[in-house]
């Protein structure tokens, strides 16, 4: 089952994914993305690390998805990714095209070959504000939804949060 859930910034995305791993009663691997960039994003992360269940095992990995989802497809294991937009971020600051294309495809290569465990992704839906100005921030709202259409397609559960309330496009 690959269970894909979008949203707006606190939307409750990821606390709809964490409650979906939790309900599953499966051995959890929670993958985060995020990079200490600042001290508030530094307390971000504490602050997750902090409310996640102690027994769940968290990967913090910033670039290369694709490794810990093939280290851990196995059976009774949900991998829950968060965050997606992060991680598009990440890449497009290291300003390596050939990276980003690479680590992209890797990804979604192993995603449509995850065997055994279940995946939730978490990710920011970007798409619909207006055009932004810049052009860093115009190219991640363009790939972010690339990602997030190819992401869709081979998903079996997709759910956009609003306001804590989840709705189903796809299931």
């Amino acid at each position: 089952m690959i269970d894909f859930i979008l949203g707006g910034a606190r939307s409750g995305k990821s606390k709809l994914a964490e409650q979906r791993a939790a309900e599953s009663n499966k051995q959890v691997i929670y993958i985060a993305t995020a990079e200490r960039g600042d001290g508030e994003m530094t307390q971000r992360i504490q602050h997750h690390r902090q409310s996640r269940p102690q027994h769940w095992h968290t990967v913090e990995e910033a670039i290369d998805l694709s490794s810990p989802l093939q280290a851990n497809d196995q059976a009774g294991t949900i991998i829950l990714i968060d965050c997606l937009t992060l991680w598009v971020s990440n890449l497009l600051l290291k300003e390596d095209e050939k990276l980003f294309q690479h680590q992209k495809e890797l990804f979604l290569q192993q995603l449509r070959c995850m065997q055994y465990s279940d995946v939730i992704m978490v990710s920011n839906e970007t798409g619909l504000g207006i055009v932004p100005m810049g052009e860093l921030s115009r190219r991640f709202v363009d790939e972010s939804g690339w990602l997030h259409q190819e992401i869709a397609q081979i998903a079996n559960r997709v759910t956009f949060v609003v306001a804590g309330l989840p709705h189903i496009l796809k299931q």
